[in-house]
């Protein structure tokens, strides 16, 4: 089975949103990838996430929305397809719009603060300090099965 891209998942978070801030769609991505793991036993998409000062932030991602405050589908058009998810991996990004969807940017930010994945991977760093360690799926895997 082919991994999917952020794009697609971003593009699926707006579909089903509307236009969002760019934070909330980074958090919203990692939930999903999260999840993806627990439930459905394998990544949703295949680009990295990185432990940066304000949350998990996807690199790839973040280039493209570089600059905005708020998406829409248009700041990643050509870049993914919100179509190409089959039911098992739409009932997952469902289910995680479901819980975060109506989440501020910055409750999702404080969120992921509380959580072994992102301060695991902050080690070291001070509070606000630039980092870009990987978040491991292996990590996002077993404390997100804990819950």
């Amino acid at each position: 089975m082919e991994t999917k891209s952020v794009f697609d998942v971003a593009l699926y978070m707006l579909s089903k949103q509307g236009k969002l801030s760019a934070m909330k769609l980074q958090k919203l991505c990692y939930y999903a990838q999260a999840w993806s793991l627990v439930w459905d036993g394998r990544p949703l998409f295949g680009e990295p996430i990185e432990a940066w000062a304000n949350g998990p932030v996807c690199p790839d991602l973040y280039k493209q929305h570089k600059g905005m405050f708020e998406v829409t589908t248009d700041t990643f058009r050509g870049r993914g397809d919100s179509s190409v998810f089959g039911p098992e991996e739409t009932e997952t990004l469902n289910a995680v719009l479901d819980y975060y969807g109506d989440k501020s940017p910055y409750w999702l930010s404080e969120l992921t603060h509380a959580e072994a994945p992102w301060k695991d991977a902050r080690k070291g760093l001070d509070l606000g300090e630039r980092g870009k360690t990987e978040i491991s799926l292996a990590s996002m895997a077993e404390y997100y099965s804990s819950l």
